[in-house]
């Protein structure tokens, strides 16, 4: 078995990669700040032998005295990811992308850390004028914008990442994600499939920001944390992977089955668009195919109803 270093460990998808490495039998040292993380995510694992959590935050460098010098990868995904926490935390977002993102990889240089598997996001695309994306497209982003601390810290992070690899020689890998979604999602992050299942639960009005047109291409969190695992382990030369469902909705189409699957008096009302919301937003996967042998199993119905269960057990359940 091996050991991993995985940072934004108490986040949503951080939590969900932690229990599935968990479950394969390898040993963990989890850190988290618990800025946007919640500790409850991991509250059956704390016990473990196997399993080390560690409340501190990677952009102190100091946080790395802590940990063993002889893992075999890290799993870098600190960082508020959804809407509504990078626009309350823009500095911090910022910062864990840069000071972090060099901090983790200063630590696998001089540690000899086998790989680094990066979790970058699609944002780096913008609102993007190629589709689908390929790994190869260069992004249509606002780099001064309501949007532009997590865009612009996550392809500052790329560009650390390529000096790492190419200066020098650290495997890292870069895992461009598509909008995850499942158990382990905060109810007030500010990611559409939270927010209309929320909504809807609560019999509230399910809130579409623009005219609803504008699509998205959502990956179940356990397809996601497959795909992590796989990059970790690869043997492929590729050093970026676009990592998401190519089956491409509508936001609109979201919310609609969302509000039929929980059978909710809510009705749906629009509001003004977002600034910078991309319209469009579908991956092209077909690296992720041929070199990891890995795609999507989770549709987009039996991923709902795995999440929709969550949020009802969790808080609406008395």
């Amino acid at each position: 078995m091996s050991t991993y270093i995985i940072t934004g460990a108490a986040g949503f998808i951080g939590s969900n990669l932690c229990h599935e490495l968990s479950n394969q039998g390898h040993t963990l040292w989890a850190i988290d700040n618990l800025l946007t993380g919640n500790r409850d995510n991991l509250a059956d694992l704390l016990d473990s032998s196997r399993f080390h959590f560690i409340q501190a935050d990677i952009c102190d460098p100091k946080t790395f005295n802590a940990l063993p010098k002889n893992v075999d990868g890290i799993f870098h995904l600190a960082s508020p990811a959804s809407p509504v926490q990078y626009a309350n935390y823009p500095m911090e977002t910022l910062m864990v992308n840069s000071q972090g993102t060099k901090h983790v990889l200063v630590f696998a240089e001089e540690t000899d850390v086998k790989r680094v598997v990066f979790t970058s996001t699609s944002e780096v695309y913008g609102d993007p004028l190629e589709h689908p994306q390929k790994e190869t497209y260069w992004g249509n982003v606002n780099s001064f914008g309501p949007r532009s601390c997590y865009d612009e810290a996550k392809r500052f992070a790329e560009a650390l990442c390529y000096t790492f690899i190419h200066k020098h020689g650290i495997d890292v890998k870069i895992a461009r994600l598509f909008n995850t979604y499942g158990p382990n999602m905060e109810r007030n992050d500010g990611r559409v499939i939270s927010n209309f299942i929320v909504q809807s639960l609560a019999k509230i009005p399910i809130t579409i920001h623009g005219d609803g047109q504008q699509t998205r291409s959502f990956c179940f969190v356990t397809d996601t944390v497959n795909a992590l695992i796989a990059i970790m382990e690869t043997t492929s030369t590729e050093l970026i992977f676009n990592i998401g469902n190519p089956n491409e909705q509508s936001i609109r189409d979201i919310a609609l089955l969302v509000q039929k699957m929980t059978n909710t008096t809510s009705t749906i009302v629009h509001k003004p668009a977002v600034e910078d919301d991309p319209r469009r937003r579908k991956p092209d996967i077909t690296r992720a195919r041929h070199e990891l042998s890995w795609q999507p199993t989770i549709t987009i119905a039996k991923g709902l109803e795995k999440t929709i269960l969550y949020f009802t057990q969790k808080f609406y359940t008395r």
